[in-house]
């Protein structure tokens, strides 16, 4: 690690890296993914903050938020919460708002996303000059770890149809641990109008659309140890009418 971090220390580029951090009742998972992002960002010397976008957890996952920023403090740590759950998109677009950096990481605040890998996204989008790198579960090393077998079936199902309707040129389009330039990121969101499931998967196809270049790293999912998954029968249904939508319109 030290080779890496006196490499990037020696570029002197300024490029600084916003993680945006939806956050919903994550009170157990805060903590301890804060406390990754500040050890593998630091090991690695890149420049980043971390923008936490709580939408009225009623579990205090706010209060353990502000605490966070006390220890690692405000410049690393921004506070940026909504009044209510007011869906992924617009907590992206409120974040993005809020972000210094000109690259910015989204990924899940529930442990099923590893900080370990953020070193792996930067470095394949310096190689590339990517506008997107996308973490992948179905390819290389990539996997998924604590799913039953249902929920891998819906999502190499869903992943599956979805190749096959939209072609869109990326092994894994549900998922939401990805690297964006700032002013990409900017452009996709407000072009998608998926909500839920949906919408990580029509921001590749909207990158697409647009002609972006897109990379991808293998990543380990895990599913989340504290908290309920989101993922429920009405999510499903969501996602076939948002998945036929896109097909009819892209």
């Amino acid at each position: 690690m030290a080779s890496r971090k006196g490499s990037h220390q020696s570029r002197g580029n300024g490029d600084k890296y916003s993680v945006l951090l939806p956050t919903y009742n994550e009170r157990e998972n805060l903590p301890l993914i804060v406390w990754l992002l500040v050890k593998y960002f630091g090991e690695s010397g890149y420049n980043y903050e971390i923008i936490v976008i709580d939408d009225g957890s009623p579990d205090g996952t706010l209060e353990v938020a502000e605490q966070l920023q006390k220890i690692y403090g405000e410049d690393k740590i921004l506070l940026r919460p909504r009044a209510k759950k007011l869906g992924l998109g617009t907590a992206y677009i409120h974040g993005i708002k809020h972000a210094t950096g000109n690259y910015v990481f989204i990924m899940d605040a529930d442990l099923s996303h590893h900080p370990k890998f953020i070193p792996e996204f930067i470095e394949k989008q310096r190689e590339g000059g990517y506008d997107l790198v996308s973490g992948t579960r179905y390819r290389g090393d990539g996997g998924v770890y604590g799913w039953d077998l249902r929920r891998k079936l819906i999502s190499r199902g869903a992943n599956y149809v979805t190749q096959v309707l939209l072609r869109p040129g990326a092994s894994d389009l549900t998922g939401s641990f990805r690297l964006y330039k700032k002013e990409v990121l900017e452009s996709l969101v407000e072009r998608c109008v998926s909500k839920g499931y949906v919408f990580q998967m029509e921001m590749i196809v909207r990158a697409r659309q647009g002609n972006y270049t897109v990379g991808e790293v293998p990543i380990s999912f895990v599913d989340r140890v504290y908290g309920e998954s989101k993922l429920g029968g009405n999510e499903i249904v969501s996602f076939l009418k948002g998945l036929l939508t896109l097909f009819a319109t892209t």
